[in-house]
């Protein structure tokens, strides 16, 4: 797997550490310790920024850049899928009429609990 711009030189974030995720599952999946990566379109965290979900605090660890054709099933079980495609199919109904293409870019951000 490539990975570009791994923690140097990123480019400037395009939205709020608040909005990284925001729907319900994927919280729940959070806080069960299910899911320890997600993928947007845009730059959201710096590695080092503490994401709070329901009071629970996580550190971003780091952020990359990935295409879609690189993801793999581990990949899919950090998002808290068990396989690329079933992570396929959920993105894909979040965003009626999106394309899947292998070329197209995301931002990986991984995250764990902080750890008092």
């Amino acid at each position: 797997m490539i990975m570009q711009n791994e923690n140097t030189s990123l480019s400037p974030k395009t939205c709020s550490i608040e909005r990284l995720i925001t729907l319900e599952s994927d919280i729940k999946k959070v806080l069960a310790g299910e899911k320890t990566a997600t993928r947007r379109n845009g730059r959201y965290a710096d590695p080092g920024e503490i994401m709070d979900l329901e009071g629970n605090q996580f550190v971003v660890e780091r952020v990359y850049s990935q295409s879609l054709g690189e993801l793999t099933d581990d990949d899919a079980r950090r998002e808290g899928y068990p396989t690329v495609e079933e992570y396929k199919q959920s993105i894909l109904s979040y965003h009626p009429g999106m394309p899947w293409l292998p070329q197209m870019r995301v931002w990986v951000h991984e995250f764990s609990p902080v750890k008092e």
